[in-house]
């Protein structure tokens, strides 16, 4: 059975806007957070940048244990962790799951830091 999948527009701002604009409201303020916080582990970066330099954008779960020497459930709890956060997307095939970069994500909050 087909699984419907959500198409994110890239050309929306995904977050928050740029701090220096001006008091941000807690909602922003929450979700700037949680998207910071899931980058700011070692391991969840490793994987953003393995995801973003596979060929198609595209990376099977199973293709990112061994360049991390992690066991397959810490990878699976880290990529969780970045889906979570609106950073990367799932897809899942067969027994498989797929995940690449949330378009515009990373700009998004480059942009947040922008004076």
């Amino acid at each position: 059975m087909p699984t419907a999948l959500t198409i994110l527009d890239s050309s929306e701002s995904t977050c928050c806007s740029p701090i220096t604009s001006g008091v941000m409201s807690d909602d922003e303020a929450t979700t700037l957070a949680i998207k910071f916080k899931a980058m700011s582990d070692p391991t969840r970066l490793k994987l953003l940048s393995l995801v973003a330099a596979t060929q198609g954008g595209e990376a099977c779960v199973c293709d990112l244990n061994e360049p991390l020497d992690l066991s397959q459930p810490t990878v699976s709890h880290h990529l969780k962790i970045l889906v979570e956060a609106g950073l990367l997307t799932r897809s899942k095939r067969g027994r498989w799951a797929y995940f690449a970069l949330v378009p515009g994500a990373l700009p998004s909050l480059a942009d947040t830091l922008q004076a």
